[in-house]
């Protein structure tokens, strides 16, 4: 069939919008209709020459909603006019790592069996994840797409495997944030706020909010922090501020900016003894940390987490139902609302620190 998709055809440059084929579903996979996808700095990495890639050109974007238009010889989850979210990470539900509670890495994650479906002149191009949801259609495994309730509105929900699931996670599944604890929550992007709504389901007493932009206070405010501060504006050390405003150092900090200086005051502003950091954001280039040995030798615990630990077929359902009921503000963080043509003026809001979650809607 013939389709859209935004692709980046090589580094340092914007998207394309490019007219595809796609092949049709094979064994084991699903044609999905897009209804909105949602727009990430990890596809911004594409743009911008931060990510280590070499497979050009290839079809951007692992966030996304829709429905079912037709299934592949043996799939048995789902059905044509299911809605479904889709999963940058797959679970089988069989093999040794998705019948292991401690972790969301299912083994077939980045397997290197996944066919190129989309083709750019006849010839197969690449797809981020496996998924590529800046396509208008796209032909995904089976084991990457989630079925969601029928009733839960599509746009609202496009964002809940990346954003919503590495943010809302990583407080409950990686970090296991107790009633009680206190956190520090470093960048207030779309995955810093869905961090800060999960340190809220937690029971959290004190959630900090800490961002140099100005714009993120009131936003940051809504999504449930109980002090925002903006390092510009902290007179003296960053964090001896911090230790002294949660009482010797917070139980959690959770670095979402990628970048290592953060996380070297993340790790810092948190209780010697029992703090936990939580890494999240992703360092540009090779990504080589250099951390204090001391900081960890005092009896802290540095964590990284993979889209929060939250494995994307069983658990992921669990973050919809928190929407529906009121308590997790997925809506509320879509700052803006754009066309499948204007992807590249989406990104742009987002260098400019003026968006906090941008998503595409299909017609």
């Amino acid at each position: 069939m013939h389709i859209r998709a935004a692709v980046a055809l090589r580094p340092n440059a914007p998207l394309s919008l490019e007219d595809l084929t796609l092949d049709g579903p094979g064994p084991g996979e699903v044609l999905i209709r897009m209804a909105a996808a949602g727009l990430c700095h990890t596809d911004l990495g594409f743009m911008d020459g931060t990510r280590d890639w070499s497979d050009w050109p290839i079809v951007t974007g692992h966030e996304g909603s829709g429905v079912v238009l037709d299934c592949g010889p043996g799939v048995t989850t789902l059905k044509p006019g299911d809605h479904v979210v889709v999963a940058a990470l797959p679970e089988c539900g069989v093999c040794p790592s998705c019948r292991n509670p401690k972790t969301n890495i299912c083994d077939h994650y980045n397997d290197g069996t996944v066919p190129k479906h989309f083709r750019l002149g006849g010839k197969p191009i690449a797809a981020f994840c496996d998924l590529g949801t800046f396509a208008d259609h796209a032909v995904v495994r089976e084991i990457q797409l989630t079925k969601i309730r029928a009733d839960a509105p599509l746009d609202a929900v496009c964002c809940v495997s990346c954003a919503g699931a590495t943010g809302v996670g990583a407080a409950i599944h990686t970090a296991q944030m107790e009633k009680g604890s206190s956190a520090v929550v470093f960048g207030l992007g779309g995955i810093g706020l869905n961090v800060v709504a999960g340190a809220r389901i937690a029971g959290a007493r004190m959630i900090i909010g800490v961002d140099t932009n100005e714009a993120k206070r009131a936003t940051a405010l809504r999504a449930g922090v109980t002090h925002f501060v903006n390092p510009l504006d902290v007179d003296g050390d960053l964090v001896g501020y911090l230790t002294e405003l949660t009482g010797g150092g917070a139980d959690y900090a959770f670095e979402c900016a990628g970048n290592e200086a953060v996380l070297n005051q993340a790790i810092a502003c948190t209780h010697r003894g029992w703090g936990t950091v939580v890494m999240i954001g992703i360092l540009p280039g090779a990504g080589l940390m250099h951390i204090p040995q001391r900081s960890i030798l005092a009896g802290r615990t540095l964590k990284g987490s993979l889209l929060g630990n939250v494995k994307m077929r069983s658990q992921l359902p669990q973050l919809v139902d928190w929407f529906m009921e009121g308590n997790l503000p997925l809506d509320r963080l879509i700052s803006h609302r754009i066309k499948h043509d204007q992807i590249n003026d989406g990104f742009d809001l987002m260098v400019a620190g003026k968006s906090v979650r941008t998503i595409i809607e299909y017609d």
